[in-house]
């Protein structure tokens, strides 16, 4: 799994909305995002120009848990 190395925060939030999720909050430079659907679950995605790889890597795998798909589905949805 390769992972982008300059993705920001925007991209990424614009990416998990086509994904399904949606922004609920926001607090400082840290977004909420919930998904709805096929269970409740939220992420928090930090607002930065890069998102640093650790990050990015936990953000991915918690979305494709709560998509119940595939870490590499979802990174092909984001790219």
């Amino acid at each position: 799994m390769k992972l982008p190395r300059s993705l920001s925060g925007a991209d990424l939030v614009a990416a998990l909305k086509r994904l399904g999720y949606q922004q609920t909050r926001q607090a400082g430079s840290h977004v909420r995002m919930t998904l709805s659907f096929p269970r409740q679950a939220h992420l928090t995605v930090p607002l930065a120009r890069a998102i640093p790889t650790g990050t990015l890597a936990a953000l991915i795998k918690d979305a494709a848990t709560h998509l119940d798909t595939t870490v590499e589905d979802v990174l092909s949805k984001i790219r």
